[in-house]
């Protein structure tokens, strides 16, 4: 693993135990009692008021030796029902696309809040699940009702 990317997953890892978001959490898988820095296992909870309300998803961080230059793969387990959810689970938002908005100051705060905002704001412009978005874009009503039936599914 490269230094730059191990001493910026240290001190994410020291900024996320001092403050972070009620409800959320994010920490470094173990494997064998030794801790991955390279792959965090998160948990971003559905916002209040919200379709998502009730929910806590899981989700995957994995970063490469190229973080923070690089950012990391973000991948709900399991997949979410979502416009911006691809079929694998990955996430599909221009603040983790190198070819879009990454910026190496992007912190994994930044990364779960922003994942946690998309939930309830679909980006129609960038669709990765065609399923979801038709349903989302043809009938609100029915995708609201499968959204409901996800917040359920993933509740705590």
């Amino acid at each position: 693993m490269s230094g730059i990317a191990r001493g910026r997953l240290v001190e994410e890892r020291k900024q996320w135990r001092l403050d972070h978001p009620v409800g959320f959490y994010a920490r470094p898988e173990k494997l064998s009692g030794q801790t991955n820095l390279m792959k965090w296992e998160c948990g971003i909870p559905g916002k209040d008021n919200t379709l998502w309300a009730g929910g806590l998803y899981k989700l995957v961080l994995e970063f490469n030796d190229d973080y923070p230059s690089r950012p990391p793969k973000c991948r709900f387990t399991p997949p979410l029902f979502h416009p911006n959810v691809y079929p694998s689970g990955t996430v599909c938002l221009s603040i983790i696309d190198a070819d879009k908005a990454w910026r190496p100051s992007i912190t994994v705060k930044q990364i779960l809040l922003g994942i946690q905002d998309l939930l309830d704001n679909p980006n129609t412009k960038d669709p990765a699940n065609g399923e979801a978005y038709d349903l989302f874009m043809k009938s609100r009503v029915s995708y609201n009702n499968r959204v409901k039936q996800v917040a359920a599914e993933n509740a705590p």
